[in-house]
């Protein structure tokens, strides 16, 4: 099989596939993001300073007071070295750090910006709907427009209610008045009548 695979790779009519130069450093660009974020979140503390003061003042006071223990003479080499050695590492973890944050920024940003063309639609729609809905009342009737329209309505049946009494007055009047002639007649027909 290991043949096999080895004349997979010399065949021509295939291309070979590329290997980066760090392929063999497969690293979760996600986990080193947190990691850099978490060491920039701690260089940035006043836990941190402290920390760091108190080494570097149990460091000199060691290779300066303690004759017998002088791992690192005067000048400081040694310390100077640690201290570069952390500048070398952190500036770049603070960079990734700050990187990543700037990706944030930016996708927070283009939310806020999609959120607010939202919010612009909906006040838009929300506006256009109060608009039509003030021609809408504009167009409705009143409380003072519908009070007028009962009271002539009112005094429309009240006028009509009066001429249907008037009529029936008349009526009743010309049937009475009817009646008295018929009986005036029926009266003068009687005494003119000699049978009676």
């Amino acid at each position: 099989m290991a043949d096999g695979d080895r004349r997979d790779d010399r065949r021509l009519d295939q291309p070979r596939g590329t290997r980066p130069l760090g392929g063999f450093l497969r690293l979760d660009p996600d986990a080193v993001g947190r990691f850099a974020e978490g060491i920039a979140r701690f260089l940035g503390t006043g836990r941190f300073l402290a920390v760091q003061t108190i080494i570097v003042i149990v460091w000199i006071v060691l290779n300066v007071a303690a004759v017998k223990l002088r791992w690192d003479p005067y000048p400081f080499i040694l310390l100077n070295l640690a201290f570069s050695t952390q500048a070398a590492y952190a500036a770049p973890l603070i960079l990734l750090a700050q990187n990543r944050q700037t990706d944030r920024d930016r996708v927070q940003a283009e939310e806020d910006r999609a959120r607010a063309m939202q919010t612009r639609a909906d006040t838009e729609y929300l506006a256009r709907e109060l608009a039509s809905l003030r021609v809408s009342i504009g167009e409705l009737a009143t409380r003072d427009f519908i009070r007028g329209e009962l009271n002539r309505l009112q005094t429309d049946v009240s006028d009509d209610a009066a001429k249907r009494e008037r009529k029936a007055k008349r009526r009743r009047d010309a049937a009475q008045a009817r009646d008295a002639y018929q009986a005036r007649d029926a009266d003068q027909a009687g005494l003119s009548d000699p049978a009676r």
